[in-house]
């Protein structure tokens, strides 16, 4: 069963939908950063970067900064930028960008669920990190971004309802400057008994982004159990965006490498051939198909084409691209072996323009590119059903969620 649970959202007012919800504030430029916050009174950015507001706050401990956001967000619900809805609903949101729509609902998911595995993971988490945002929610109190959870339903039956509900005029319709459009529409607690119904049937639930968080939500119960906090209802479960996994785009994540670990590109050329069928390219190409990367050096595009004795297909892990490059080129060859730490090697999402990064490897940026194909649904739940891990940067997944929009509110 997958358990889902209606909450009273802490929201913008209709008349400042479009200006409230943000993205991550890291995405931004230094310089796109100070406009947003300049022009605009009322983006959530002036909540989760208080050192606009705060300058002497870039020397404070987390902590403190912690606290200061708790101050920002206290600030706009007094001012009546953000409002709580009076009763608990389920949120129907929509995103629409380019041909792409994704439709889904906002609720709570089950920590219980998290716990004994009936949401699963399919990427490892680092401990600092966790209790870094643990420490965050202990503070603030809310869930601002929910976690992106993909399910199955054969039967459609989710499908069917969300179809049905979203024929009415929804509460929020806006469209946001990187040109998506974002709707929302409340399901009313009247209306949620076949929505629960229809979730109870699902076995399972997959984490496609937010790991932290979700592992984060799931110790914030245990560390306020284990201190003695008095429990609220709300923190047995964490905010989430359900959409079924038909609509989820996965990307690639693609390899760039500064230097060659003191090899010749004619030297590369040859260490490759040994796992690889390796051809040239008359122009810039994404790999076609699985176990095909593509790759630029020295002003050339290539194919390179797995052997068999490189492709473990018994194993979950072992036959991913990614795990492939790494285990076949990064290590043994170029002298990466920790993907996350090493300073030679960047990573780029599927969605960037494959000329622009072949310019940039022209101009002396990066020394060679390593294009993957994307993973699929099917892989990245085979991972997750067998307790194992991807490798880091596997996957680019779209919807990407913004803050603020729906606010989850875990003392309550």
């Amino acid at each position: 069963m997958t358990k889902i649970s209606p909450f009273r959202a802490i929201r913008p007012t209709r008349d400042k939908a479009h200006l409230v919800p943000t993205r991550p504030y890291y995405i931004y430029n230094k310089r796109v950063l100070k406009s947003k916050l300049k022009h605009n009174p009322y983006t959530f950015l002036h909540i989760i970067n208080p050192e606009f507001r705060n300058k002497s706050s870039v020397d404070l401990d987390p902590n403190e900064r912690f606290n200061l956001i708790s101050e920002a967000y206290v600030d706009f619900i007094d001012k009546g930028v953000l409002i709580q809805d009076e009763n608990p609903h389920f949120y129907i949101y929509r995103q629409i960008k380019g041909e792409n729509a994704y439709l889904g609902i906002i609720a709570g998911a089950s920590i219980e669920e998290y716990k004994n595995g009936a949401i699963k993971k399919h990427e490892a988490t680092i401990k600092a990190r966790e209790t870094m945002f643990t420490n965050y929610l202990d503070i603030v109190g809310y869930n601002a971004e929910p976690v992106l959870l993909s399910y199955h339903d054969p039967k459609d039956e989710i499908e069917a309802l969300l179809q049905q509900k979203i024929k009415g005029r929804p509460e929020y319709e806006f469209r946001t400057t990187d040109e998506v459009k974002h709707e929302l529409w409340l399901f009313h607690s009247s209306e949620s008994e076949h929505l629960i119904n229809a979730f109870d049937t699902i076995q399972s639930s997959y984490i496609a982004d937010g790991h932290h968080r979700s592992a984060s939500s799931a110790r914030l119960k245990e560390f306020r159990a284990e201190n003695g906090a008095n429990n609220f209802p709300n923190e047995d479960f964490f905010l989430a965006y359900f959409i079924n996994e038909d609509r989820l785009q996965i990307m690639e994540f693609n390899r760039l490498v500064k230097q060659l670990n003191g090899l010749s590109a004619s030297d590369l050329l040859t260490a490759l051939a040994v796992s690889f069928t390796v051809e040239p390219l008359d122009c810039a190409q994404k790999p076609t198909q699985e176990h095909e990367f593509t790759m630029f050096i020295d002003n050339q595009w290539y194919k390179l084409t797995c052997k068999p004795s490189i492709i473990d297909k018994t194993h979950p892990v072992k036959c991913l691209d990614s795990e492939i490059l790494t285990r076949s080129v990064l290590g043994p060859i170029l002298n990466i072996h920790n993907l996350e730490s090493d300073s030679n090697i960047e990573f780029i999402s599927g969605k960037e323009d494959l000329l622009v990064t072949e310019s940039n490897i022209r101009e002396g940026m990066y020394d060679v590119g390593f294009f993957l194909y994307p993973v699929t649904i099917e892989q990245i739940k085979c991972v997750a059903d067998n307790n194992m891990t991807m490798p880091p940067k596997s996957t680019w997944i779209d919807p990407k969620l913004r803050s603020g929009l729906t606010i989850y509110n875990i003392n309550e």
